[in-house]
């Protein structure tokens, strides 16, 4: 559990993101790390049913919702990352996202598009991974963007038609780091921490490797 608590990518600043309304229960968690000397290190969180609190040791925060893993350790003594059922879809997340927009050496990268109107049902073939140096490659091009705190929130421009992309980076070891880029919004990319926007050359390079769904 600590080793991927402490892959979750962190804040200290006030990250907006959209979150939905609905009523439901809320169980609150306290965890405990002990250590040797006899000191001892506190995270709270949360499982809710809009699958938007934070998880925080009283310093940091991280947004990343893993309210569901606590809750089966609660249950069960047994810790697993929750993951998402459709790998196109953002897991957690990586630290190191509130410094850069990828952060780390990835090896891999998964470019996934989403057209209007498509299905919530998993279809791992609407995206297509590509190897070390396209990884590289895109990861150095989004980390040399103007960025701000910002999280999953846009503004509508241009009346486009609302596609989106999701580009998953992969590691040798950890969690991946995944980006979102919906063009016709401003900003046009967020990791969940960081935004940005990206310019057509860029967005027309990254959209070339995607599939259409």
């Amino acid at each position: 559990m600590a080793y991927d608590l402490g892959y979750l990518p962190v804040t200290t600043d006030r990250v907006e993101k959209a979150c939905t309304l609905m009523g439901g229960q809320m169980t609150n968690y306290l965890i405990r790390f002990a250590y040797p000397d006899g000191q001892a290190l506190w995270v709270g969180s949360a499982e809710e049913v809009n699958s938007c609190v934070t998880t925080t040791n009283g310093t940091i925060v991280s947004d990343s919702y893993v309210g569901p893993g606590i809750t089966a350790a609660y249950r069960t003594g047994t810790w697993r990352l929750p993951q998402p059922e459709d790998p196109c879809d953002p897991a957690t997340g990586r630290r190191g996202q509130d410094a850069e927009i990828v952060p780390d050496e990835p090896i891999t990268v998964l470019v996934c598009r989403d057209e209007p109107g498509g299905t919530s049902t998993p279809r791992p073939s609407r995206g297509l991974e590509h190897g070390e140096q396209q990884a590289r490659e895109l990861a150095a091009d989004l980390n040399s963007l103007d960025t701000e705190p910002g999280g999953n929130t846009c503004r509508g421009v241009g009346g486009g038609r609302g596609e989106m992309l999701t580009l998953h980076f992969g590691y040798e070891e950890g969690p991946p780091a995944w980006v979102r880029i919906i063009p016709h919004c401003r900003p046009s990319v967020s990791n969940g921490v960081l935004a940005g926007n990206l310019d057509d050359a860029l967005l027309g390079r990254i959209g070339r490797l995607a599939p259409l769904a």
